[in-house]
């Protein structure tokens, strides 16, 4: 069996990204059960990103059936890992909400900290849950009637205290494909009608993660959830593990029976999502993301651009637009074959959008500069 002594290269960790996320074979998974193992989709745009997302990954996939799990309560859009809006199963909302209330609590006290100094944290988030489960309420509405009884404070800051604070889950019409609404909250607990995890333990998360994203290192898995000091829980788990080292030296943790590809498989043209988590779930991105192309890719406005995967590497963005147009910009001159698999991967992309041979729709590969 194989001990740290062993190492892995960016190719053979990016063909192992790939099989688990889906992106060397796509799946019949049930799209519940893949948003469950991928831990949720990163979702703070609407709504295309994680119905992207989930069309790269499955076969058969519709807008409509995700849409029907966000208005069957199946599955909620909750600020989880680093502190962004995520999609995830209704059962992960009310897991890892609590365990990651650390992420929330740090991203108030630095953001919004010296505006709510002196605020009695336990009496805002009383009445901000009583607000919210009378009716579901947009950030602007919750912050204007909890400055009611704080005339002194920032509406702004009181809302996201609350957002912080409670297990906030956007309600539909938000995050439908085609129906979207503003962002209105209640509590995770009226929504579902179900309590949090009482005592959420950080060890599944970290076992979900590596059959996810593996291998990977501490600082890796620190990076996608937001928390920290968490080597303590992979060293705790080491028994149930595999160790290796990457080119740098660095320590990787996996699990002994997740899928490490030959780096010679074969890795087909994928159009991956815009904040797909392939590219946000790693402190070292360079398994899928040249470290030349970061800036092409996450742009200074925090975006992060839909991305063309060629050999298992980000090779140029894409994009759909509200014109019912699939634009594939790559960023080096593609070989005949990638560049015909590109085309056919954006044909997908437009069908699913209902722009395809009967909707007007069209596909543009850009000639790369």
């Amino acid at each position: 069996m194989p001990g740290p002594q062993a190492v892995l290269g960016p190719r053979a960790l990016g063909r192992a990204l790939l099989a688990r996320q889906h992106l060397l074979a796509r799946t019949g998974l049930a799209p519940l059960d893949v948003i469950h193992h991928l831990g949720g989709l990163q979702a703070q745009a609407v709504p295309q990103p994680p119905y992207l997302g989930l069309l790269s990954r499955l076969d058969g996939f519709t807008p409509e059936a995700l849409s029907t799990l966000l208005e069957q309560r199946a599955a909620v859009r909750i600020a989880l890992q680093r502190g962004t809006i995520h999609l995830v199963t209704a059962q992960d909302c009310l897991t890892l909400r609590p365990l990651l209330q650390p992420v929330l609590d740090q991203a108030l006290r630095s953001t919004y900290g010296k505006r709510l100094s002196g605020l009695d944290p336990a009496a805002l988030a009383a009445e901000a849950r009583t607000l919210v489960e009378a009716q579901p309420r947009t950030f602007q509405q919750l912050g204007a009637l909890l400055a009611a009884t704080r005339p002194d404070r920032d509406p702004a800051a009181l809302a996201q205290a609350a957002r912080c604070l409670l297990p906030l889950v956007q309600v539909p019409p938000r995050g439908l494909w085609g129906r979207s609404g503003p962002a209105a909250h209640t509590t995770a607990e009226a929504w579902l009608g179900r309590p949090l995890d009482p005592a959420p333990a950080p060890d599944e998360l970290v076992l979900r993660y590596l059959a996810a994203f593996g291998p990977a290192t501490v600082a890796d898995l620190q990076k996608w959830c937001g928390l920290s000091r968490l080597g303590p829980v992979l060293k705790r788990l080491m028994p149930e593990l595999l160790t290796f080292l990457d080119e740098q030296g660095r320590l990787l943790y996996d699990l002994p029976e997740a899928p490490r590809p030959d780096p010679d498989v074969p890795a087909p043209v994928r159009l991956v999502a815009p904040f797909d988590n392939l590219l946000l779930s790693h402190a070292d991105r360079s398994r899928v993301l040249p470290e030349r192309y970061k800036d092409r890719v996450m742009t200074r406005n925090g975006l992060v651009l839909g991305t063309l995967l060629v050999d298992g590497l980000v090779a140029g963005t894409w994009r759909l637009t509200g014109e019912q147009e699939v634009v594939v910009e790559p960023f080096v001159r593609l070989a005949r074959a990638d560049r015909a698999a590109a085309e056919t991967e954006a044909q997908r992309v437009l069908a699913f959008a209902g722009g395809g041979a009967d909707g007007g729709g069209s596909v543009r590969i850009a000639v790369a500069e």
